[in-house]
Protein backbone atom coordinates (compact mmCIF):
# COMPACT_ATOMS: atom_id res chain seq x y z
CA UNK A 1 0.00 0.00 0.00
CA UNK A 2 1.40 3.58 -0.78
CA UNK A 3 0.66 6.46 1.95
CA UNK A 4 1.33 10.25 1.68
CA UNK A 5 2.44 12.91 3.93
CA UNK A 6 2.24 16.57 2.81
CA UNK A 7 4.57 19.22 4.30
CA UNK A 8 6.09 22.17 3.15
CA UNK A 9 9.91 19.94 2.79
CA UNK A 10 10.46 16.69 1.45
CA UNK A 11 10.56 13.82 4.47
CA UNK A 12 13.01 11.43 3.43
CA UNK A 13 13.51 10.10 7.11
CA UNK A 14 10.48 10.31 8.97
CA UNK A 15 10.34 10.97 12.59
CA UNK A 16 8.17 10.71 15.60
CA UNK A 17 7.78 14.64 16.33
CA UNK A 18 6.13 15.75 19.72
CA UNK A 19 4.45 19.68 18.59
CA UNK A 20 2.89 21.66 20.94
CA UNK A 21 -0.47 20.72 18.38
CA UNK A 22 -2.65 18.16 19.96
CA UNK A 23 -3.32 16.30 17.37
CA UNK A 24 -5.86 13.28 16.76
CA UNK A 25 -3.71 10.12 17.61
CA UNK A 26 -1.16 12.17 19.32
CA UNK A 27 2.21 12.34 18.59
CA UNK A 28 3.72 10.93 15.76
CA UNK A 29 4.30 10.88 12.31
CA UNK A 30 1.04 11.09 10.06
CA UNK A 31 -0.20 9.54 6.59
CA UNK A 32 -2.63 8.60 4.29
CA UNK A 33 -4.04 6.57 1.50
CA UNK A 34 -5.59 9.58 0.41
CA UNK A 35 -3.37 11.60 -2.20
CA UNK A 36 -5.62 14.66 -2.61
CA UNK A 37 -5.62 14.93 1.59
CA UNK A 38 -1.81 15.29 1.96
CA UNK A 39 -1.82 17.42 -1.07
CA UNK A 40 -3.93 19.56 1.18
CA UNK A 41 -1.89 18.56 4.18
CA UNK A 42 1.57 20.04 2.32
CA UNK A 43 -0.48 23.21 1.45
CA UNK A 44 -1.46 23.73 4.72
CA UNK A 45 1.80 23.39 6.51
CA UNK A 46 3.64 25.54 3.48
CA UNK A 47 0.98 28.33 4.87
CA UNK A 48 1.47 27.69 8.79
CA UNK A 49 4.81 27.81 8.62
CA UNK A 50 5.27 30.40 5.53
CA UNK A 51 8.39 28.77 4.45
CA UNK A 52 9.10 26.26 2.01
CA UNK A 53 7.00 23.93 -0.73
CA UNK A 54 4.45 22.24 -0.63
CA UNK A 55 5.84 18.59 -1.22
CA UNK A 56 3.84 14.90 -0.84
CA UNK A 57 6.32 12.21 -0.13
CA UNK A 58 5.49 8.86 -0.91
CA UNK A 59 6.11 5.66 1.32
CA UNK A 60 4.88 1.99 0.81
CA UNK A 61 3.81 0.75 3.65
CA UNK A 62 4.86 -2.76 4.39
CA UNK A 63 1.61 -4.29 5.90
CA UNK A 64 3.14 -7.77 7.12
CA UNK A 65 5.30 -5.57 9.69
CA UNK A 66 2.49 -4.95 11.59
CA UNK A 67 1.85 -8.37 12.36
CA UNK A 68 4.40 -7.76 14.99
CA UNK A 69 2.88 -4.65 15.80
CA UNK A 70 0.46 -3.12 18.55
CA UNK A 71 -1.94 -1.48 16.17
CA UNK A 72 -5.55 0.44 16.90
CA UNK A 73 -7.43 0.69 13.77
CA UNK A 74 -10.60 2.70 13.61
CA UNK A 75 -13.34 1.95 10.72
CA UNK A 76 -15.30 4.82 10.79
CA UNK A 77 -16.19 7.65 13.63
CA UNK A 78 -17.68 5.62 16.30
CA UNK A 79 -17.78 6.59 19.86
CA UNK A 80 -14.55 4.50 20.40
CA UNK A 81 -12.93 6.64 18.06
CA UNK A 82 -14.57 10.11 19.06
CA UNK A 83 -13.46 9.04 22.67
CA UNK A 84 -10.10 8.91 21.72
CA UNK A 85 -10.18 11.68 19.58
CA UNK A 86 -10.56 14.07 22.42
CA UNK A 87 -8.57 12.36 24.91
CA UNK A 88 -5.75 13.15 22.28
CA UNK A 89 -6.52 16.73 21.76
CA UNK A 90 -7.29 17.21 25.63
CA UNK A 91 -3.55 15.63 26.00
CA UNK A 92 -5.48 13.73 28.54
CA UNK A 93 -5.54 10.11 27.20
CA UNK A 94 -3.73 7.76 29.17
CA UNK A 95 -4.48 4.26 27.56
CA UNK A 96 -2.64 1.33 25.71
CA UNK A 97 0.60 2.53 23.85
CA UNK A 98 0.13 1.79 20.12
CA UNK A 99 3.00 2.01 17.43
CA UNK A 100 0.46 2.53 14.67
CA UNK A 101 -3.34 4.04 15.30
CA UNK A 102 -5.30 3.88 11.99
CA UNK A 103 -8.62 5.83 11.18
CA UNK A 104 -10.82 8.70 10.15
CA UNK A 105 -9.08 12.31 9.85
CA UNK A 106 -11.39 14.94 12.36
CA UNK A 107 -11.35 17.74 9.47
CA UNK A 108 -12.62 21.45 9.11
CA UNK A 109 -16.08 19.89 8.82
CA UNK A 110 -15.74 17.17 11.88
CA UNK A 111 -13.59 19.68 14.32
CA UNK A 112 -16.87 22.46 15.22
CA UNK A 113 -18.88 18.89 16.61
CA UNK A 114 -15.44 18.10 18.47
CA UNK A 115 -15.02 21.18 19.66
CA UNK A 116 -18.39 21.29 20.73
CA UNK A 117 -18.47 17.83 22.39
CA UNK A 118 -15.51 18.87 24.26
CA UNK A 119 -16.80 21.70 25.65
CA UNK A 120 -19.85 20.33 26.44
CA UNK A 121 -22.23 21.93 24.12
CA UNK A 122 -22.89 18.51 22.88
CA UNK A 123 -23.42 14.63 23.96
CA UNK A 124 -21.44 11.74 22.37
CA UNK A 125 -25.03 10.48 20.58
CA UNK A 126 -25.83 14.28 18.80
CA UNK A 127 -21.94 14.36 18.15
CA UNK A 128 -21.71 10.76 16.53
CA UNK A 129 -25.29 11.53 14.44
CA UNK A 130 -23.20 14.97 13.20
CA UNK A 131 -20.58 12.88 12.46
CA UNK A 132 -22.58 10.03 11.03
CA UNK A 133 -22.66 11.91 7.06
CA UNK A 134 -19.12 12.95 7.00
CA UNK A 135 -16.83 11.86 4.39
CA UNK A 136 -13.74 11.43 5.85
CA UNK A 137 -10.39 10.88 4.85
CA UNK A 138 -7.99 8.36 6.25
CA UNK A 139 -4.95 8.77 8.47
CA UNK A 140 -2.48 6.42 9.48
CA UNK A 141 -0.21 7.77 12.87
CA UNK A 142 2.97 5.97 13.29
CA UNK A 143 3.44 6.72 16.81
CA UNK A 144 6.64 4.74 17.47
CA UNK A 145 9.90 4.02 15.88
CA UNK A 146 8.71 0.72 16.06
CA UNK A 147 6.09 1.62 13.73
CA UNK A 148 7.95 3.84 11.33
CA UNK A 149 9.78 0.63 10.44
CA UNK A 150 6.91 -0.37 8.13
CA UNK A 151 7.73 3.10 5.87
CA UNK A 152 9.66 2.84 3.32
CA UNK A 153 10.56 6.27 1.48
CA UNK A 154 9.69 6.36 -2.18
CA UNK A 155 10.16 9.70 -3.58
CA UNK A 156 9.03 12.85 -3.13
CA UNK A 157 6.93 15.45 -5.43
CA UNK A 158 6.02 19.22 -5.28
CA UNK A 159 2.40 19.52 -5.45
CA UNK A 160 1.41 21.25 -8.55
CA UNK A 161 3.89 19.88 -10.75
CA UNK A 162 3.33 17.07 -12.72
CA UNK A 163 5.71 14.31 -12.87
Amino acid sequence: MILYHGSNVEVREPKIIVSNRTLDFGAGFYTTSNKEQAEKWSKTQTLRRRKGTPIVSCYEFNEDKIKNLSVLKFESPDIEWLRYVTDNRKAIYSGPKYDIVIGPVANDNTMPVINDYMAGTINEETALILLKPQKLADQFAFLTWKGLSALKYLEGNEYGKKN
